[in-house]
């Protein structure tokens, strides 16, 4: 009996030794170029999950990195790539781009908005031109990247040039995306109709007017132009300088949404959605942080950030939301780290950080002020919060628009926000119980998927490692011009062909009109 016993534990034992030998020889390599502040947190849940199954991940952090810092302990390898731009002109750029987005985007005439988008874009440009010439004339950082043996590399498009190091070092690429006006539909290929498909940034849902589709119809023309000028003849003219061949398309994007949040659209194969990967169940909140949760009785707290990114907020403007703050019979927890509001009322308390998804996962939460990043509002749909939308740039006024559309959320404008207006959208979101209950719709959405959003995109992952790009879900568009994709040549043709019919049945008729003719002036004569 006890032979019979230490048997089955050998053979137990062996078999978990070569599972682990297995899983341990399953495991890839895995290059990063990341882009930074939110974009990187989202991407870090991804890497840190591929570290869990057995993958080694190696980040190309450029020196100027303004969140991560290679020198605290990580889960990930660093390649550290010296580049002439300081952590501190990164952030007054920075700085630069949100006071336009804050206080000058819309006040602005169109032109002049436009024509600071395009400046703030080149110069966002040359920084990133910039870092790939630091590592593209680095030969000994290449030849290590090269030894390394990648099996895929990972990349943010807010930081181009991802695929041109994945095309010099031979290896296939996946995007991680919440929204870009044009890689997705001109590099991606992505089918968009815009009789029922918004346009990115514009704020618009699936359900628009005659004068919202012709806006969104010449915005997309307006973005194609904008995007071919400056990724053509831009990036093309420096790719093939490198490569010898024009931009790259990409193998596989994970984008990150999913359809409690996007209005249905087409798809692609090589498209998967992954929208809320980070979020998870609330832990218990800080000792001090809950006792004043608590204090908020049966009116429960209000929580409000507008994301890593916003440090600061000029005193007229952290006055008027910390006015309208203190007229709220609920406690309101404010992740601000600017100067503290001279009206900040006692059921307020401002925090450097807080821990967000626990906050709003908590029984007490009432509402969300939110800037309407994809991370925070992920975290709202997945605990079931409604939210008040402070939109700023990027997709945030899409992202809003779609929980608005949705009656999840009330919106509010930045630029003329008053006191009373953030009053009114609060006591509407915490009252109107159509709104809880839209965002526990969406909650119940989230959740009744098959596999975990995390999962599915390290799936993903491994499925283009193993299969070597996944070229196969590639769809045939990236081989046609634009006139092709779009069937011009087969409408000029048959235009030709039905000119030619025309002309020709028109000449006949001509002819046979002058003979009957002809044939009835002799029979007078």
């Amino acid at each position: 009996m006890r032979t019979s016993l230490t048997l089955i534990l050998e053979s137990l034992v062996a078999v978990l030794w070569l599972l682990a030998v297995l899983g341990w020889g399953s495991g890839g390599r895995v290059l990063v170029w990341p882009a930074d502040n939110s974009h990187w947190l989202n991407m870090e849940y991804i890497l840190q999950e591929l570290v869990n199954r057995g993958h080694e991940v190696t980040v190309l952090l450029p020196s100027c990195f303004l969140i991560l810092d290679s020198t605290q302990p990580s889960p990930f390898q660093f390649e550290v790539i010296e580049v002439p731009i300081t952590k501190k002109e990164m952030a007054t750029l920075l700085e630069e781009a949100f006071y336009f987005w804050f206080y000058q985007e819309r006040a602005l005439p169109g032109w002049a908005s436009l024509y600071s988008i395009v400046q703030l874009s080149y110069k966002l440009e040359n920084i990133t031109r910039t870092i790939c010439d630091e590592v593209l004339k680095n030969e000994a950082l290449l030849e290590r990247l090269r030894a390394s043996t990648f099996d895929v590399l990972l990349a943010d498009p807010l930081a181009p040039s991802g695929e041109l190091f994945a095309e010099k070092l031979g290896i296939p690429f996946v995007y991680t995306i919440r929204f870009s006006v044009g890689n997705t539909r001109l590099c991606g290929g992505l089918p968009s109709p815009p009789s029922y498909v918004p346009a990115s940034t514009r704020g618009l849902t699936d359900q628009m007017s005659f004068v919202e589709r012709l806006q969104n119809f010449l915005f997309y023309f307006y973005m194609d132009l904008f995007f071919l000028k400056f990724w053509r003849d831009e990036w093309d003219g420096y790719y093939s300088n490198v490569l010898g061949k024009a931009a790259v398309e990409c193998f596989f994007l994970l984008h990150r949404t999913y359809w409690d949040f996007e209005f249905p659209r087409p798809f692609l194969p090589n498209f998967e959605f992954v929208g809320g990967l980070h979020c998870k169940p609330a832990k218990p909140l800080p000792k001090e942080m809950e006792e004043f949760v608590q204090s908020s009785g049966e009116h429960g707290i209000v929580v409000f950030s507008l994301g890593s990114m916003v440090y600061k907020l000029t005193d007229e403007k952290s006055n008027v939301i910390a006015r309208a703050l203190s007229q709220l019979p609920q406690k309101v927890l404010w992740r601000y780290k600017g100067k503290k509001p001279e009206t900040l009322g006692s059921n307020t308390r401002i925090y450097d950080w807080i821990p967000q998804n626990d906050l709003l996962g908590h029984p007490l939460t009432k509402a969300f002020i939110t800037h309407g990043g994809t991370n925070g509002i992920y975290e709202a749909i997945y605990h079931g919060i409604p939210m008040v939308g402070i939109p700023i740039f990027a997709d945030q006024h899409d992202n809003i628009a779609h929980l608005r559309a949705k009656g999840a959320a009330v919106e509010l404008d930045f630029s003329t926000l008053k006191t009373q207006d953030l009053v009114d959208a609060l006591n509407t979101v915490i009252n109107n119980s159509t709104y809880k209950e839209n965002a526990l719709r969406l909650s119940k959405i989230h959740h009744d998927q098959p596999v975990k959003p995390l999962d599915r995109a390290v799936f993903w992952i491994e499925f283009v490692m193993r299969h070597k790009g996944a070229k196969h879900l590639r769809p045939a568009a990236h081989h046609l011009t634009w006139y092709q994709y779009h069937c011009l040549d087969v409408l000029a043709f048959l235009f030709m062909c039905t000119a030619i019919a025309v002309f020709i049945l028109a000449k006949c008729c001509l002819f046979c009109c002058k003979r009957c003719g002809r044939i009835a002036k002799r029979k007078k004569e």
